[in-house]
């Protein structure tokens, strides 16, 4: 579950108020709006990368406000993937395990269902540089989902894919989410993707967050 209650972000000159909006638990839930209009400040809040000026913000039931980024049980995917360049592929999987301290056996074991639940284990030894944008999206996906958060915070993921690599990406993201009882908020302009991933949309409009 993700829930804001009045929330208020500023962001440099760049100011959004009295936010309202839940997601229940395994849900997957998408939040449209013109360029400039906040959606992306709103996520970052969430995940811990903005500070909050006013109101509260709740994952599983629990206030998130005051924790920082890294205690919030949340996966974030930022909009260009932001990859390690010198780290493979593998290296990416295994960073949010071991910064959490996960024993090197059981980290070893997640990199490997999660390369093969990604499609990318022919790939783990490859460093960023050279890969695709659909396989760049697939290890900044494993990254956030590595440590098996509750939620899942996407910033345009799929904008920069071609036709048949979106595709492939939308069925991914839903079967994935879907399969680990994950609960999605999936930052796009795009109606159509929307239409196609989400179970609740919301969109900015005037300022409020108003579900469609």
């Amino acid at each position: 579950m993700v829930k804001v209650e009045n929330l208020t972000v500023r962001a440099g000159n760049f100011e959004i108020s009295d936010v309202n909006f839940e997601i229940p638990d395994g849900k997957y839930g998408v939040l449209m709006g013109k360029t400039g209009c906040g959606k992306t400040t709103i996520l970052e809040a969430i995940c811990g990368l903005k500070n909050v000026v006013g109101g509260k913000i709740f994952v599983s039931e629990i206030n998130v406000t005051a924790l920082p980024a890294g205690a919030r049980g949340i996966g974030f995917v930022p909009q260009d993937g932001s990859l390690f360049t010198t780290k493979t592929v593998r290296k990416h999987l295994a960073f949010g395990p071991r910064v959490h301290g996960w024993k090197r056996e059981k980290v070893a074991g997640r990199v490997k269902d999660l390369a093969e639940d990604l499609g990318i284990a022919h790939l783990l030894d490859r460093k960023p540089h050279g890969l695709s944008g659909g396989e760049r999206q697939r290890v900044s996906l494993g990254r956030a989902l590595a440590v098996k958060p509750g939620v899942l915070c996407l910033d345009e993921p799929l904008s920069a894919l071609d036709e048949d690599t979106h595709a492939e990406m939308v069925d991914l993201l839903k079967r994935l989410t879907a399969e680990n009882d994950i609960t999605v908020l999936h930052i796009t302009h795009s109606r159509r993707e929307a239409e196609q991933v989400a179970d609740l949309q919301f969109r900015i409009e005037d300022g409020k967050v108003v579900q469609m």
